[in-house]
């Protein structure tokens, strides 16, 4: 390696210039340069516009062909949006009814089902009797034979 200096071709304090490649500052015209980001500001300012235009033409369309509520909704005579969506589970707000009270209630129908008498079809003979003797007859009598013998499963 060297340690002596290279010739530079240039006198000091003088910007270094190479004799195969030149630079022109009119080689970059900025005024292209400038009027092209003009027009892609132009242009994205344009696009914001028109999605602007096209987010509310899609938003009152949808609104002119969204479906009235339904009826139940509107006996409810309060905001139904306060509410949760339909349908609504018992103790929840908005609900009127007692969860409890409606359980009472449905097993007093069918314990009261389960013990009265009643003819079903008089002319064929089929009546309803309380569950209790039915446990009874069917214990006394015994069940009726299958029809059918069981069908092996194939492995």
């Amino acid at each position: 390696m060297s340690t002596e200096s290279q010739p530079t071709g240039h006198a000091p304090g003088d910007e270094p210039r190479n004799a195969d490649v030149s630079f022109e500052p009119q080689d970059i015209k900025t005024g292209t340069i400038y009027w092209y980001l003009i027009a892609l500001g132009l242009a994205t300012v344009a696009a914001a516009v028109i999605c602007v235009f096209i987010l509310r033409f899609t938003t009152n369309l949808a609104a002119s062909s969204e479906a009235p509520p339904p009826p139940s909704r509107d006996a409810l005579g309060q905001d139904y949006r306060n509410l949760p969506p339909e349908p609504r589970l018992q103790g929840v707000p908005g609900h009127t009814n007692d969860p409890q009270k409606d359980l009472r209630q449905k097993l007093a129908a069918d314990n009261a089902a389960n013990e009265k008498f009643e003819w079903i079809d008089k002319n064929a003979g089929i009546a309803q009797i309380p569950v209790k003797d039915a446990m009874i007859i069917s214990g006394e009598s015994g069940m009726p034979a299958s029809s059918a013998a069981p069908v092996e499963k194939k492995k």
